[in-house]
């Protein structure tokens, strides 16, 4: 028969090791979680980005392009970003006063309490222990909880979160409107700018050429060329008849001939009007064909400055009625909650993995030693 089984030495080594390794520290964490870790509360506040579409005459008849950038998804990623920021952190520290409530039980509760000479960047990784996002980019839904030893701080905080982040999305909403108004309204004081030179040009060659439109003046002169015409054919006719009835010295002839040489005189002066540059002849100083031409050219300068002007200003009026009717929003739909009873630390979960943990190390130190031994 087999001996009976003894305790070896060896055994009391791994009892003692147990008791060392896994004992021990799970005792001292249940002390701590049970006698000094100090309750602590939790506010939950859930919130989304909304963004209204409404159509618009303009859009029906236009076509128009709406000006805001960024959809949901991306108001979801600037707020989760920015609910871990110090900037956020800042904000709700001169609000809520983070060091004097959660250093208040150091060095107690020293694990999740916060040491009082805290730097603005120590605060900042505490508060990504104790403000706890979640945040799906699929639906744009964030859920924020807030760990604090007093309820109604708690709350406070949550509050705080909700607030500052829906400043931040209303400025940036009110930026979005501001630079498509700015963009809209340097358009329309370009535009503006350019009719504004391309009337004065026009005027300045009316001032100069006495003309106010070549097309009318031209249609002026020639009824005048036309009416001499008609006045050098009627003399032309009456020296013909009085040449066949009487001599040629007689006065009335003499003064049909004095009359058809002024009516062709004038003639010619009229024409020379046309494409001549003497100012002596009662021409303006320049060549009809060119003032024509820089008339025209004036007159489609001022067209197009006009159309322009036309264009800005409709797309003014578009920006304006897209920033009045495009808002993004923040929707809360879970407001702060007030905890009424402490859920936190979870005792029997952390000793419970504590435990866990500590039997895990325990066992692998335990094999590897063995393990040696063996080979040894």
């Amino acid at each position: 028969m087999a001996a009976a089984a003894r305790v070896q030495r060896r055994h009391w080594g791994l009892a003692l090791s147990f008791a060392a390794l896994v004992l021990v520290p799970l005792a001292l964490v249940i002390f701590y979680l049970w006698g000094l870790a100090v309750e602590r509360y939790d506010s939950s506040a859930g919130f989304t980005v909304r963004q209204e579409h409404n159509t618009s005459s303009a859009d029906i008849l236009g076509g128009l392009a709406q000006f805001s950038g960024g959809g949901i998804a991306s108001d979801g990623d600037i707020l989760y970003a920015f609910i871990q920021s110090q900037e956020m952190v800042a904000a709700v520290d001169a609000q809520a006063d983070l060091r004097a409530h959660y250093t208040q039980h150091w060095p107690r509760d020293f694990v999740f309490a916060l040491w009082p000479d805290a730097t603005l960047e120590d605060l900042l990784w505490y508060w990504r222990r104790v403000v706890r996002l979640s945040y799906d980019s699929a639906s744009g839904l964030t859920e924020v909880q807030v760990l604090a030893y007093d309820p109604d701080i708690a709350q406070k905080i949550a509050r705080a979160v909700v607030a500052e982040s829906e400043a931040r999305i209303n400025a940036l909403s009110e930026q979005a409107r501001e630079d498509a108004m700015r963009y809209a309204r340097g358009d329309v004081a370009e535009a503006l700018e350019r009719l504004g030179a391309a009337r004065e040009a026009l005027t300045g060659f009316r001032t100069r050429t006495r003309i106010v439109d070549p097309a009318v003046d031209i249609q002026s002169r020639m009824g005048v060329m036309n009416n001499l015409q008609q006045q050098l054919a009627e003399a032309l006719i009456a020296s013909d008849m009085l040449r066949g009835t009487t001599r040629d010295n007689d006065p009335r002839l003499i003064n049909a001939r004095q009359r058809i040489d002024v009516i062709r005189e004038r003639i010619a002066i009229e024409r020379q009007t046309f494409a001549s540059d003497n100012t002596d002849t009662g021409a303006v100083g320049e060549d009809y064909p060119n003032l024509i031409a820089e008339y025209e050219t004036l007159n489609v300068n001022r067209e197009f400055a006009e159309q322009t002007y036309r264009a800005a200003l409709t797309a003014l009026e578009a920006a304006r009625e897209d920033a009045a009717r495009n808002s993004r929003y923040l929707a809360v739909y879970i407001k702060p909650t007030l905890a009424e009873s402490a859920q936190y630390p979870r005792r029997w979960i952390l000793t419970g993995l504590a435990g866990l943990f500590l039997v895990l190390v325990w066992s692998i130190g335990a094999l590897i030693y063995y393990s040696i031994r063996d080979r040894g």
